[in-house]
């Protein structure tokens, strides 16, 4: 009896395990963003680990966009880098050193957006190509250095899009690599990771005081 009893207890302790693996992750914690409540934003250039040398700025070039149409006043990143190459910082990882109250000082921004990009480019397979961003962003509040909201920027599209057999895969590929070396896809995609991670629904970053009202539908 206790075996029987066993048994048709064991599928109704396998669906609670798979019910508990599949729980929604928690709510972004905005408190430290609703009380800071910052109008600006100063964008500094993104800190490059992966191995294409230009990932950093074209990255930086995909961010006023989404930060704007949030409701933020964004400092023209352009001027920033200058400001920053003038007074004798030539490269993104010495502009990331700059103290906080520096920034704050001479920018007057409310808060400051750090970028640290892991992956990038366009990888090639025998039988597909791939181009990835990936990046992590963080906002702080500039006068206190406190985190007021971060996210992960991530985003991955396929070259190739065959669906005949082997040969056709090979062509396919081939013929997506010569585009590639003629063709950068990396500003696109990373428009759409910045965007995705910005907007997202459950963790984005909030409306900022410049937003446009919501009408009800």
């Amino acid at each position: 009896m206790m075996i029987k009893r066993t048994f048709l207890l064991l599928p109704l302790l396998m669906l609670m395990l798979l019910t508990g693996c599949a729980t929604t992750p928690e709510p972004y914690n905005y408190d430290a963003l609703l009380a800071a409540k910052p109008r600006s934003i100063l964008v500094i250039p993104p800190l490059n680990e992966s191995l294409e040398v230009n990932a950093s700025y074209i990255d930086l070039s995909t961010l006023s966009r989404p930060l704007a149409e949030k409701g933020y006043y964004v400092f023209p990143v352009a001027v920033i880098e200058n400001f920053m190459k003038e007074n004798g910082l030539p490269t993104p990882d010495e502009m990331n050193q700059v103290p906080l109250d520096k920034l704050q000082e001479n920018t007057g921004a409310d808060s400051v957006l750090y970028i640290r990009i892991s992956d990038w480019g366009q990888k090639y397979t025998l039988l597909d190509s791939t181009t990835v961003v990936r990046s992590h962003v963080r906002l702080v509040d500039a006068r206190t250095g406190a985190l007021l909201w971060d996210a992960d920027a991530s985003a991955v599209q396929s070259g190739s899009n065959s669906s005949g057999g082997i040969l056709e895969a090979l062509v396919a590929a081939a013929i997506t690599q010569i585009i590639g070396d003629i063709t950068d896809m990396t500003p696109s995609v990373a428009r759409l990771a910045n965007a995705q991670a910005i907007n997202n629904p459950q963790r984005g970053l909030l409306n900022g005081p410049y937003a446009p009202p919501q009408h009800p539908q």
